[in-house]
């Protein structure tokens, strides 16, 4: 696959992503790593990435008045200190891959159950679990230099927090910052690093890819089949990096 098609992949990666309140951070790694040797290069191209897309949907959400940041808030206080001091771990490539692609065949199995199962009761989160999630999760974002809503996302899911378009707009804000942190861990670190016109382009695809998925999310179109299709994409990433960089099996 030429270099020249990837704003053209980048663009539908962003919108099927945002459309679910994403930025699409794990699938830009997964892609990056094809063409990429340098995994600090990698993980700091992905972030820029994350940033502006989940920049117009935080927008997108604040906007329409779903985001609550009374509600949000106990989430950010852990995971931005923890996401910073996780992007400054040296990991090697292998490692770093590993922990990347575990995490995302049980993010996408999460996010599957998802849209699969039954609508239940929504339940309240104590301050002190908010933390916890926020800080394990800000963590786990650091180290693998997404922003973490797509972790966040499916356990909030999973444990029935709230309706899915609040949780889409805390996982967006989410991503936003986590990702600003990371990227100011990776500066700190010293391995902050990206090629400025492959950037350009790529930064052009993911905003218009990600503003027209915020649209439709927020204009409350039925996402099913493209959360459907995202959760898919985000399990098959995960379950390649894993046999790619664990045991050398290229699907």
């Amino acid at each position: 696959m030429s270099i020249d098609y990837l704003p053209i992949i980048f663009f539908f990666i962003a919108l099927f992503y945002s459309s679910v309140g994403f930025g699409g951070g794990s699938s830009y790694l997964a892609i990056l790593s094809l063409f990429f040797t340098e995994f600090y290069e990698i993980r700091s191209t992905a972030l820029i990435l994350n940033i502006c897309v989940v920049s117009i949907g935080t927008f997108m959400f604040i906007r329409s008045r779903v985001f609550n940041l009374k509600l949000f808030w106990p989430f950010f206080v852990s995971s931005i200190p923890l996401a910073y001091l996780g992007a400054q771990l040296r990991l090697s490539q292998t490692v770093f891959f590993l922990i990347l692609g575990s995490s995302l065949i049980l993010s996408g199995a999460f996010l599957l159950l998802r849209f699969i199962r039954s609508k239940m009761e929504s339940q309240e989160f104590s301050f002190a679990k908010k933390l916890g999630f926020g800080g394990f999760i800000g963590f786990l974002s650091g180290v693998s230099g997404i922003g973490g809503g797509i972790f966040l996302s499916p356990v909030l899911n999973l444990f029935n927090w709230q309706n899915t378009r609040t949780i889409a707009a805390l996982a967006s804000f989410f991503i936003l910052v986590n990702s600003i942190a990371g990227l100011v861990g990776l500066t700190v670190a010293g391995t902050f690093q990206f090629n400025e016109s492959l950037v350009f382009k790529l930064v052009i695809a993911v905003v218009l890819g990600g503003g027209l998925g915020s649209y439709l999310s927020n204009k409350r179109f039925n996402l099913r089949f493209l959360g459907v299709l995202t959760a898919i994409l985000v399990f098959y990433v995960g379950l390649r990096l894993v046999l790619l960089h664990g045991f050398g099996v290229r699907i």
